[in-house]
């Protein structure tokens, strides 16, 4: 086949995982024929890199050569545009979450909560006893409130003694 007529193409990497070879995606669009719909169209093409610098995320042009393996028919001619792409783990995001309840303690599904919200997890809210209490007021000034000790209930009225 002449130089000249080779097809070029300009697609993204989706795969980098194979020695020397990456795969490129090419997406258009194209209305079908009868109910006039835009259509999403894929073409996958194995691609010669032989420096291995492809990484996923990158606009790449390719250029069709010579059958170099089974699949692989296009080598890579230059990386137009790099782009960063997050490289995230299921493992990390577990380890996360395990960190997360154990820092938590016993109020450990709210900070899950609010970690898979993407929120910070809230404060542990520590119980006031009434020692706690009464050393706060003693700290701010303030007179503890004390409970009598007679059995008077809420509405004022003395209950019986038995």
């Amino acid at each position: 086949m002449a130089k000249q007529m080779r097809k070029i193409r300009v697609g993204s990497v989706v795969g980098t995982r194979m020695d020397r070879t990456a795969v490129v995606e090419m997406v258009w669009k194209q209305r079908h024929r009868l109910y006039r719909k835009q259509m999403r169209r894929v073409a996958r093409f194995y691609i010669h890199d032989p420096e291995n610098q492809c990484q996923v995320g990158d606009t790449v042009r390719i250029q069709e050569t010579r059958p170099i393996s089974k699949t692989k028919h296009w080598r890579l001619l230059e990386i137009l545009q790099r782009r960063q792409v997050a490289d995230v783990r299921p493992i990390e995001l577990e380890t996360d979450i395990d960190t997360a309840i154990a820092e938590a303690g016993e109020s450990g599904g709210a900070a899950v909560e609010a970690l898979e919200t993407g929120e910070e997890a809230p404060e542990t809210a520590q119980e006031t006893t009434p020692e706690t209490a009464a050393a706060e007021a003693d700290e701010s000034g303030e007179a503890a409130l004390e409970e009598p000790e007679t059995g008077a209930t809420d509405s004022g009225e003395e209950e019986p003694k038995e």
